[in-house]
């Protein structure tokens, strides 16, 4: 059978930038199949503000910025969609209104996320008809359930979460995009016991578990590709002699999980600084990290031979 190529990325968190990217790497890297592993939407609006004296204000970065012309206006809104952000047109009166009340500002910013996730299933569906690729998009614990109907609405992108799918005829592929306890209190976070029984359902209608991948957005405890920043009280990076003090923030539900069932790879995600590749027995985990508001998009290319990874490399671009 020939050798199937996946490319893998997660935690692009509403950068528009780097979800191009991802739709364009099929062709660019010749892949069978797309995989985008979770935490796919943005953390905050920023309003751009209309003035009845033709101009427009936002604040991004910390700085108040007044846009004069519509090609200004047009280029900060790409500016800002790219960087992993929510763009909302609106006028004085709304933001008054806004700023009074946070179930208001709660229901908007569902409402722009379902949006946003729309128009990239309707963007995937343009650039990935008639390739011939696969493409599985499953949302992380960052991703609330208000846009699983959008995801769900793709013609060529399929939502695979908490089931197994086919990567091709012989490589099946479970997903589960809840993680354990965070301090930011995400949306699908559960205990380890939960995310135990949902890796178990799964895996119990594998077929072949040495040809199997496991795509679970929470990367295994202890390993150098669950290394996050230790945070303090006040979720601040605590330091000690200059240099940051990290912890082990995976989980211990998918480790076991891993060390049991030894599947063929896992690929993993949730920590963005946790770049890297190891091997748990037999089963060899990655994790490509994120640098999504940069605009950079961190990948996995590799390829898949029977029951054996035969190459891959951390991409870049």
């Amino acid at each position: 059978m020939a050798l199937t190529r996946v490319y893998f990325v997660t935690d692009v968190h509403g950068s528009e930038r780097c979800f191009r990217k991802f739709v364009n790497a099929g062709k660019f890297y010749g892949v069978n199949v797309l995989v985008l592993g979770g935490d796919i939407t943005g953390k905050m609006i920023v309003p751009f503000v209309a003035h009845a004296d033709g101009t427009t204000v936002c604040n991004y970065g910390g700085e108040e910025i007044t846009l004069k012309s519509q090609e200004e206006t047009d280029k900060m809104l790409k500016k800002v969609r790219d960087s992993g952000y929510y763009p909302h047109m609106t006028d004085s009166k709304e933001m008054e209104e806004l700023q009074a009340d946070r179930a208001k500002v709660d229901r908007l910013f569902e409402r722009v996320m379902r949006e946003s996730v729309q128009r990239w299933m309707d963007l995937a569906d343009e650039r990935l008809s008639g390739t011939g690729i696969t493409c599985y998009i499953s949302p992380g614990n960052d991703d609330s359930y208000a846009i699983d109907e959008a995801l769900d609405s793709g013609d060529y992108v399929i939502n695979p979460e908490e089931k197994v799918v086919a990567l091709d005829k012989e490589h099946e592929m479970i997903t589960m995009g809840h993680t354990n306890h965070t301090p930011w209190k995400s949306p699908r976070e559960v205990d380890e016991d939960v995310l135990t029984g949902k890796i178990e359902k799964m895996a119990g209608e594998v077929k072949d578990m040495k040809k199997a991948v496991f795509n679970l957005h929470v990367p295994p405890i202890g390993t150098i590709i669950d290394q996050a920043p230790m945070l303090d009280a006040t979720f601040k990076p605590v330091v000690s002699g200059g240099q940051i003090l990290m912890t082990s923030a995976g989980s211990t539900a998918v480790r076991s999980s891993i060390e049991k069932y030894q599947p063929l790879a896992g690929i993993h995600g949730h920590i963005h600084e946790a770049r890297g590749v190891v091997k748990i027995g037999r089963t060899i985990c990655f994790n490509p990290g994120s640098e999504y508001n940069s605009g950079i998009l961190r990948g996995l290319l590799c390829e898949l031979d029977g029951d054996r990874v035969k190459s891959y490399v951390l991409t870049s671009g």
